[in-house]
C-alpha cells in the first residue's frame, strides 16, 4: 500500500510566495523612508520585464527582454513603495530612467552586504526565458558574495504527481 499525498485546495505555494515577496515591500519602503540604505547594505532586485504592471523604458525592455536584474546602491532616488509595487530612480550608462516594478514581478532579492537572498517561483518550462546579462546600471561594483548558502531562503514548491 502506497501513501499519497492529496492535492491541497489552500494555494500554499502562492501565500508563501506572497507572504515572502511582502518582505521585500517592508525593506524597501524602510529604505523610503529615509531615501538612504543603511550602513553597507544594497540590493540585488531581478524581476521580468514583461510582467502586468512593469513599467520601464523601451530601451531597457529591448536590452533585457525577459529578465533584468537592478542594483540599488550609491545612485538612487524617488523611491516610494506601496503595497503592490515600488518605483526608483536610476541611472544606466549615465541616462536617469524612473521604473515601477510590482512585488508580484521579482523573481530575486539579494542584500550582499549580509548575505541574504530570497529567490520566487519563475516560469518553468520550455518557455522559460534563456539566462541574461545584469543591468549596467551605474554605482560601485559589488563584492563578491560568500557562497556557504549562509542567510539564503529558496522557496520551491512543486507538487508531486
Amino acid at each position: 500500500m502506497t501513501a499519497t499525498v492529496p492535492d491541497s485546495l489552500i494555494p500554499y505555494d502562492e501565500i508563501v510566495q506572497e507572504a515572502l515577496r511582502a518582505v521585500v515591500g517592508r525593506v524597501l519602503g524602510s529604505v523610503a523612508a529615509t531615501q538612504a540604505l543603511p550602513g553597507g547594505h544594497h540590493f540585488y532586485i531581478t524581476f521580468k520585464t514583461h510582467a502586468p504592471g512593469v513599467d520601464i523604458p523601451q530601451r531597457l525592455i529591448e536590452r533585457f527582454p525577459d529578465e533584468m536584474t537592478i542594483v540599488m546602491q550609491h545612485r538612487f532616488w524617488d523611491l516610494k513603495v506601496d503595497d503592490e509595487r515600488f518605483s526608483i530612480g536610476l541611472s544606466f550608462n549615465q541616462v536617469p530612467a524612473m521604473l515601477t516594478i510590482p512585488f508580484s514581478a521579482i523573481t530575486g532579492f539579494h542584500d550582499p552586504a549580509v548575505n541574504f537572498e530570497l529567490r520566487f517561483q519563475a516560469q518553468e518550462g520550455p518557455d522559460a526565458p534563456e539566462p541574461h546579462d545584469e543591468a549596467e546600471n551605474d554605482g560601485a561594483a559589488p563584492p563578491k558574495p560568500v557562497d556557504d548558502g549562509s542567510n539564503v531562503v529558496s522557496v520551491d514548491f512543486k507538487r508531486k504527481k
